[in-house]
């Protein structure tokens, strides 16, 4: 049998996207049939429970998050598959909350094999989603919380047929493969509606919305959209104690959950919120029961690190995954909202294939210092490049080889320090964080 770095090597002989991504986002680079053929072989295991499935540009992960969080609370036993991951790919597959053990993982490649041997051009997301399904099987769980890596209509998740679609918030991200528009990059996420289940979105500009509500026709599926969250909401969060946010969540029904406190720091959660409480209501009505209680108890125990995480309060050091303009947009305002802080050092890496001038249209006047790196991942911007666009701003950035020689190079200034650009540069940095504070963190190497 295989050990789990030995499995972890057998998938890694598969394309990956997350590595280098596609040069088109289209059937004969990404195919169902391929994942279909694989599942077919597996005795269909995605079919064993019950799924939600959801797409979007920003915030599906965290509204992942709190939709699993409050449907344990309630007493289901939750799947749980996103991505990317932090620190270790077994972060990627969880049943309650609890990450795939690393023998299983390796068993579960063991038995695989053989069948991936019989699908020809099967790619490494493909595969790991298979092994997920799999793995919930036969976890015998009740309900899974899918995230769609990338886009929607072709994603290797969306072969599942879910009791409710979610649609988190869209923006311009992926233009060289999803499209260089929002209408065309909207088609791509309602791709994972599906006949008859109805499809929850989240409030989207208006050309985003009719795209969404063309797709729900066709398919006879009923759209919901939440009200906004009450601007009533509040947060008690600040530079001292930066820790919870009040707020007021209005469901697609007009109804409100009043006084849940939520862990998730930023406007933006609140948003998220509204749309996890939403698709879990129209789950309700679809047979998988969650009561107000346990939706409360759910977010207001929801973990999602890496999303305006605050990993010190003396010094203060955040760190987020903005990767595109908008999200960038949305950190930059949350920073000062939640923290009241004007001013920061800026360690910012992005990768490569991202819209690095949006992002540091937003990010670029926060920042009293700028320190520019790469993280530990092929597709990270050059460090020298990059750097070049800061200067050519207008400020004089500082280059670190690695995000913890940046950290370090932060520390010596008074400033509070905010760490962004990518997932990947999060991931890093909390590595080395907690690395410096003598907290153990696992990795795979």
């Amino acid at each position: 049998m295989r050990t789990y770095p030995d499995a972890l090597a057998y998938l890694n002989q598969f394309i990956n996207y997350e590595r280098t991504q596609p040069q088109h986002y289209a059937p004969e680079t990404l195919s169902l049939d391929r994942v279909n053929h694989l599942l077919d072989r597996l005795g269909r295991p995605d079919r064993a429970y019950r799924a939600i499935h959801i797409a979007g540009t920003k915030g599906k992960g965290s509204t992942a998050a709190m939709i699993e969080s409050c449907l344990r609370a309630a007493g289901y036993r939750t799947g749980f598959y996103t991505s990317p991951h932090l620190h270790t790919f077994r972060e990627r597959m969880r049943v309650n909350n609890e990450f795939i053990a690393r023998e299983q993982f390796a068993q579960l490649v063991d038995e695989i094999e053989p069948h991936v041997a019989a699908v020809e051009g099967l790619t490494w997301f493909e595969i790991v989603t298979a092994i997920a399904f799999l793995f919930f099987a036969r976890s015998q769980i009740d309900v899974a919380v899918l995230e769609v890596g990338l886009g929607g209509r072709f994603d290797a998740t969306n072969v599942v047929t879910p009791i409710v679609s979610v649609i988190t918030s869209l923006s311009m991200d992926h233009m060289n493969l999803l499209g260089n528009s929002i209408e065309q990059i909207a088609f791509e996420k309602a791709g994972i509606i599906k006949r008859r289940v109805p499809v929850v979105s989240a409030p989207q500009v208006p050309e985003a919305v009719e795209v969404i509500r063309r797709v729900a026709r066709v398919r006879g599926a009923e759209l919901i959209v939440p009200h906004p969250p009450a601007t009533a909401a509040t947060s008690t969060a600040s530079a001292a104690s930066p820790e919870i946010e009040t707020l007021r969540v209005i469901s697609g029904e007009g109804e409100a959950q009043p006084g849940v406190r939520l862990p998730l720091l930023g406007a933006h959660q609140l948003l998220n919120a509204s749309v996890a409480v939403t698709a879990l209501h129209m789950a309700h009505q679809r047979g998988l029961a969650v009561s107000d209680e346990a939706i409360q108890h759910g977010l207001a125990t929801v973990q999602w690190p890496g999303r305006l995480e605050v990993l010190s309060r003396t010094p203060l050091l955040v760190v987020d995954g903005a990767h595109n303009g908008d999200s960038a947009q949305k950190l930059a305002q949350a920073l000062r909202d939640v923290f009241q802080v004007e001013k920061w050092t800026l360690i910012i890496g992005i990768s490569a294939d991202k819209d690095i001038p949006a992002i540091l249209a937003a990010l670029l006047p926060l920042a009293e210092k700028v320190i520019v790196t790469r993280a530990t991942n092929q597709r990270a911007a050059n460090i020298e490049a990059l750097g070049a666009q800061v200067a050519d701003r207008g400020y004089a950035p500082t280059l670190a080889a690695s995000v913890a020689d940046a950290v370090e190079i932060a520390l010596h200034d008074q400033l509070p320090i905010i760490i962004t650009g990518s997932l990947f540069t999060v991931a890093d940095a909390r590595e080395a964080w907690f690395k410096r504070s003598g907290v153990p963190i696992e990795k795979d190497e």
